[in-house]
């Protein structure tokens, strides 16, 4: 898949082609962005465009972005999807790697995939 050549793993033995071949359901990604200095208005620029295509797609379910505090050049997306295959699906879209593909040049996205795990007296799944 195309877009997948565009992020690092954050696990290396891990990396999201393999995540995005299990069948689970539903999914959160993770998606941590480092941006250059200067780039981050480009960066929000392609951010919302690329979520505008994203959030159309089956699957979508809902996502929040947040920016590290201070002067952390850090951003923390949250997506969760119906599926991995809704996820798979919509990575490749056409529409969608085009607009990945005009992230300013110093951002690095590191994606992840992930379950909601319940722990007793603590959270729920």
């Amino acid at each position: 898949m195309e877009v997948l050549k565009k992020f690092k793993p954050l696990d290396d033995k891990f990396p999201l082609e393999r995540q995005l071949g299990i069948s689970a359901a539903p999914i959160v990604l993770i998606n941590i962005f480092t941006v250059g200095s200067g780039d981050e208005a480009g960066f929000l620029d392609a951010f919302m465009a690329a979520g505008e295509t994203l959030k159309k797609q089956p699957g979508f379910i809902s996502t929040q972005l947040h920016r590290a505090i201070g002067d952390s050049p850090i951003f923390l997306n949250y997506v969760v999807w119906e599926s991995t295959e809704t996820l798979r699906d919509a990575f490749a879209r056409p529409e969608f790697v085009a607009k990945v593909s005009a992230y300013p040049p110093s951002v690095v996205a590191t994606p992840h995939l992930f379950q909601k795990v319940a722990v007793p007296g603590f959270c729920t799944a």
